[in-house]
């Protein structure tokens, strides 16, 4: 069997390469891997999803297992992926679940494991449960062993209170307009934000099993950018389907990604005297504009492989306050255990109104190098990533570039997809470099 997980759990096609049968085994399996070496008393599970309809059936599927394996359920219901890690936490469960495929089309299903805290589970636990999987060894409990359910009906409203006492001032007179991505935030994103002072328009916020991610939220943002200009609003807000993600619109409708928004949080939790070590982590895939940014501002830029999974063991390891992702990923250790969409937006906004400068303004600190990446669908990603002719390629626009730029190809951790990331000094040098090795890519 080849490595199931990728970098953010399991994920594929419904009912097709996540079945209810394979979701059943991971639960099992990974009961094993958590709950076998303490046996002090009876495991507890949390388990919730994003409102996509395969997400019933993979529900079912995988509270089963947990159950079979001596597990208590606690069903959490439709909630964002950092909730249903911080109720992980708060109830001293064992092991969360969240079922969903976050940014990725309706059709695609996944499961996130998190260990007891809330964390993520590393490489190491993994492996292990892909082993138990493949012995297809297991502790079969009768009786009173086999696990009860139980469904937790006040999860929302403790997580929006748990990120409104983060906040150290109310969002007066600040206008937002949320897309929800007909996601898991579609009522606890625009619920959070009013209760925190926001006036706020809340769209694609009615999910009906099927629209998820649908020409919406943080990865389809012309129907923010045209809703941010229409009301007027300060800025806008786009989550993705498990609102683990945050990109931001300014009020004139230009787009905010995450390695500006880590770059105004890093920068205010400097002045505040927050910001451990005055260092900020980030990916490979950020900006070559952050790191000039930062290093203009004082602050220290460490970088990781792509994935929220390895900022957060930087963080971790570091004891480190701040890191992220460019696509919207941004974590902070002392409210979330993950990335948290939700919790971003709140102190992105919490800057706007305590600086009372507008979010292009606070943006403006970065000056991003045109970057293009496209994404390439292959047969096999890690042998296409590793190609002789590819790299090849790669290596040849790089000596171009000189210092100037930079060139970066990485399999997709959840899709058969290489991405090819240029950076170039103008646009056009940079589209035409990557689709240059984009076609080498696309040919072997």
């Amino acid at each position: 069997m080849g490595r199931l997980f990728g970098t953010d759990g399991v994920r594929g096609r419904a009912n097709a390469d996540l079945t209810p049968e394979l979701a059943m085994a991971v639960a099992v399996a990974a009961a094993q891997a958590l709950f076998e070496h303490d046996h002090s008393h009876a495991p507890v599970a949390v388990v919730g999803r994003d409102p996509r309809a395969s997400g019933e059936m993979l529900e079912a599927a995988v509270v089963a297992g947990l159950t079979s394996a001596g597990a208590n359920v606690v069903r959490v219901g439709v909630l964002p992926t950092p909730a249903v890690a911080y109720l992980t936490g708060v109830l001293g469960a064992d092991i969360g679940v969240m079922l969903s495929a976050s940014h990725n089309p309706m059709p695609d299903n996944g499961i996130k494991l998190f260990a007891a805290g809330g964390h993520k589970l590393p490489d190491e636990v993994e492996d292990e449960i892909e082993q138990l999987m493949a012995s297809g060894t297991r502790r079969r409990p009768t009786g009173a062993g086999i696990g009860r359910v139980t469904d937790y009906a006040d999860g929302e409203d403790r997580y929006v209170r748990h990120l409104l006492t983060s906040l150290p001032s109310p969002l007066a007179e600040l206008k937002v307009v949320v897309d929800c991505a007909n996601g898991a935030a579609s009522s606890a994103a625009p619920e959070a934000y009013r209760r925190a002072g926001a006036a706020v328009v809340a769209i694609n916020a009615d999910p009906d099993g099927l629209n998820i991610n649908e020409d919406c939220g943080s990865n389809h943002l012309d129907q923010l950018r045209a809703a941010v200009v229409e009301h007027g609003a300060d800025l806008g807000i786009a989550h993705d389907g498990d609102a683990d993600r945050c990109i931001a619109v300014a009020a004139d409708g230009a787009d905010i990604d995450g390695d500006q928004i880590m770059a105004i949080l890093a920068v205010s939790m400097r002045e505040a005297g927050s910001l451990t070590d005055d260092t900020l982590v980030a990916t490979v895939m950020s900006n070559l504009g952050l790191k000039l940014a930062m290093a203009e501002a004082g602050i220290r830029l460490l970088e990781t492989k792509v994935g929220d999974r390895y900022v957060l063991e930087e963080l971790r390891a570091k004891g480190l306050a701040l890191g992220g992702e460019q696509s919207g990923h941004i974590v902070m250790p002392a409210y979330a255990t993950t990335g948290d969409g939700v919790l971003t937006a709140l102190h992105l906004m919490g800057r706007m109104t305590t600086t009372r400068r507008s979010l292009r303004d606070l943006a403006s600190v970065v000056h991003r190098l045109p970057q293009v990446m496209i994404n390439v669908p292959v047969s096999d990603r890690a042998a296409a990533a590793r190609s002789p002719q590819v790299l090849d390629a790669a290596k040849q626009v790089e000596a171009e570039l000189g210092g100037t730029g930079r060139v970066l190809l990485r399999p997709s951790g959840t899709e058969q997809l290489v991405r090819v990331m240029v950076e170039a000094g103008t646009q056009e040098t940079a589209r035409e470099a990557a689709e240059r090795i984009a076609a080498i890519v696309r040919a072997v």
